[in-house]
């Protein structure tokens, strides 16, 4: 799945919530992560973060 994070401590996540795709939006704060929304489209997403300062992260393998 992707995953794209954000300023502010935000990160975005594409999962699937009872076999449903969803955007998954959450903020780390003081080392915690905290659940912000579970969205189901980018313009809901936008309500909750700045789209322009998302960057995908690519995770490539480690062997």
């Amino acid at each position: 799945m992707a995953r794209w994070v954000g300023t502010d401590g935000y990160e975005v996540e594409h999962i699937l919530l009872d076999r449903r795709p969803v955007l998954r939006v959450s903020r780390t704060v003081s080392g915690g992560r905290f659940l912000v929304a579970y969205c189901g489209s980018v313009a809901e997403v936008r309500g909750h973060v700045d789209l322009a300062t998302l960057v995908e992260v690519v995770d490539f393998p480690t062997s």
